[in-house]
C-alpha cells in the first residue's frame, strides 16, 4: 500500500491556502513559520510536485496545488466527521 498523506501537513497546506501566507498560517496554527515551511516542503517532496509559487512573501497555488487543495479540504472534513462521529458513539448510553 502506498504511503498516505500526513494530516498535519495537509492542515498546514490548507491553512496557507486559506490565509495566503506561511507567516499567517503559522500564527493561526500556533507554529513557527519554519515549521509550516518544513511541512509544505515535506508535502511537496513526498508528492514530487510544487504546490506553491513563492513571490517574496506572497504565495500562489500551482496547478498541482489547486488539485490538492480541492481534495485536502474534503479529506480533512471527513477526518473531522469521523472524530465527531466516534466521540458521539462513545458517549451513547449502553
Amino acid at each position: 500500500m502506498p504511503p498516505i498523506l500526513d494530516s498535519r501537513r495537509l492542515l498546514a497546506f490548507t491553512t496557507v491556502v486559506r490565509v495566503g501566507s506561511f507567516t499567517h498560517a503559522a500564527r493561526e496554527l500556533s507554529l513557527t513559520q519554519s515549521a509550516v515551511s518544513h511541512a509544505i516542503r515535506g508535502l511537496e517532496d513526498e508528492l514530487g510536485v510544487a504546490l506553491f509559487t513563492r513571490e517574496g512573501r506572497a504565495v500562489r497555488l500551482t496547478a498541482g496545488g489547486r488539485y490538492l487543495a480541492e481534495r485536502a479540504e474534503l479529506i480533512l472534513s471527513e477526518m473531522q466527521t469521523a472524530r465527531t462521529g466516534i466521540q458521539a458513539w462513545a458517549r451513547r448510553p449502553d
